[in-house]
C-alpha cells in the first residue's frame, strides 16, 4: 500500500507543476529556461541538474530557470508562448511543435533516449495477441503523444478500430497516474505507457508486458525523447547552448556506465523537488529498459510523422519535415 501511495502522490504532484530552479533576480541577466519531466526517460536533464553540471555549464552570468511539466504537448505550448527556450519531449510533440511553429522555429537539437515504452496487460485480462483486443479498454497518455501514436498505429496494423471511429477498442487518453488508478480498479484491460509507469504496473500491480515497444522497431531502436529548442534562442546563445549539449552528451554516457549511482541521483532529485521518490527497485528496472543517447534516430522520427499523419494529427495538407533538425541539410523528407 505504501508503494501505491507513493506513486499516486508523485503523479498528482507532477500534474500541472512548474518549478523554478533559480529565481530570476535581475531582468538584466541572461535567462536559460528549460523544461523536462521528472520521469526516467528524462534522466539526462534530471541527473544533470542533480549533479549541478547544467547549472555550471551556463555560467555565472546566466540565470537557469528549470520547469517541470507532465506532458510533451504542454511543454510545446510553453515554447510557443516564449515562456521556455528548450524542452525534452517525445518525437510526436516535437514533430507537431516544428510543424505548428512560425517558420519551423521549434527544432530538434539532439536526441536524448531510445526505448522505454511497453504494452502492459492487466493481470485479469486474457490478452495474449492483437486479435484479443476486440472490445477492450486501453489507455495511453495524452492524445498525439508518442505512446498514443504507437498504440493507434498498432491497432490499425492489426485491423482494429477505436470506438470513436466505429470500432470495438476504447482508447482512453489519460495521465499515467490515472492509468495506475484504473489498473488498480480493474477498469482497463491494457496500457501503452512509458517508464517508470510500465514497470510500476508490472511490479506493483501484477501486469505483464505483451511486448516492449522497441521490439516493434527495426534494429530495436527508436527515438523516445529528443531535445527541442526555439531557433532564435539557439542563434542568440550559441555558446550557452553548446555548453549545455556537452553536458547533455557526457551525462548520457555517465548514466550508461553508472546505473546504481544514476538511480540514486534520479531519486534524490525527484524527492527534493516533489517530496516523494519512486521505489529503488522500480527505477533500477526502468533504467535498464532505456538507452540514453544523443542519437536522434531520424528514420524513426520520420516514421512517427508518417503514422501521426495517417491518424490525422498533422492536418489535412500533408507535412514537410525540411529543417526539423537545427543543423541539417535543407533537403528533409516531405509528404
Amino acid at each position: 500500500m505504501l508503494r501505491i501511495l507513493i506513486v499516486i502522490c508523485i503523479g498528482v504532484v507532477v500534474a500541472g507543476l512548474t518549478i523554478y530552479a533559480t529565481t530570476l533576480e535581475s531582468s538584466a541577466e541572461s535567462r536559460f529556461r528549460v523544461a523536462f519531466f521528472p520521469n526516467v526517460a528524462h534522466a539526462i536533464p534530471v541527473i544533470g541538474m542533480e549533479m549541478g553540471a547544467f547549472e555550471k555549464s551556463v555560467g555565472d552570468q546566466v540565470s537557469l530557470d528549470v520547469r517541470l511539466f507532465d506532458s510533451g504537448p504542454q511543454a510545446i505550448e510553453a515554447l510557443f508562448s516564449g515562456s521556455i527556450d528548450m524542452a525534452y519531449v517525445g518525437p510526436g510533440p516535437a514533430i507537431n511543435g516544428f510543424l505548428k511553429s512560425t517558420d519551423g522555429s521549434v527544432r530538434i537539437i539532439s536526441g536524448a533516449a531510445s526505448g522505454g515504452s511497453s504494452f502492459v496487460i492487466h493481470p485479469d485480462s486474457h490478452i495474449t495477441q492483437a486479435s484479443d483486443l476486440h472490445n477492450t479498454r486501453i489507455s495511453a497518455p495524452q492524445i498525439g503523444n508518442s505512446q498514443d501514436i504507437s498504440l493507434r498505429h498498432y491497432l490499425t496494423e492489426h485491423g482494429l478500430v477505436p470506438t470513436e471511429r466505429g470500432g470495438s477498442v476504447t482508447v482512453l487518453n489519460i495521465a499515467n497516474p490515472d492509468t495506475y488508478t484504473l489498473f488498480v480498479k480493474g477498469e482497463i484491460d491494457a496500457a501503452w505507457v512509458p517508464e517508470p509507469w510500465a514497470t510500476i504496473l508490472v511490479e506493483e500491480l501484477g501486469g505483464h508486458r505483451l511486448f516492449y515497444e522497441e521490439e516493434l522497431w527495426e534494429d530495436g531502436v527508436f527515438a523516445s525523447v529528443v531535445l527541442v529548442a526555439r531557433q532564435q534562442f539557439v542563434e542568440e546563445n550559441p555558446e550557452a547552448v553548446s555548453s549545455w549539449l556537452e553536458v547533455h552528451n557526457s551525462t548520457a554516457h555517465w548514466i550508461g556506465e553508472n546505473p546504481a549511482e544514476a538511480r540514486e541521483m534520479f531519486n534524490n532529485y525527484v524527492e527534493s523537488e516533489l517530496g516523494r521518490a519512486f521505489p529503488d527497485d522500480i527505477i533500477d528496472i526502468a533504467l535498464q529498459n532505456i538507452h540514453f543517447t544523443t542519437d536522434t534516430y531520424d528514420t524513426s522520427i520520420e516514421i512517427f510523422a508518417e503514422r501521426a499523419d495517417a491518424l490525422g494529427y498533422l492536418g489535412r495538407n500533408g507535412y514537410n519535415l525540411e529543417g526539423l533538425y537545427m543543423n541539417e541539410r535543407q533537403d528533409g523528407p516531405s509528404r
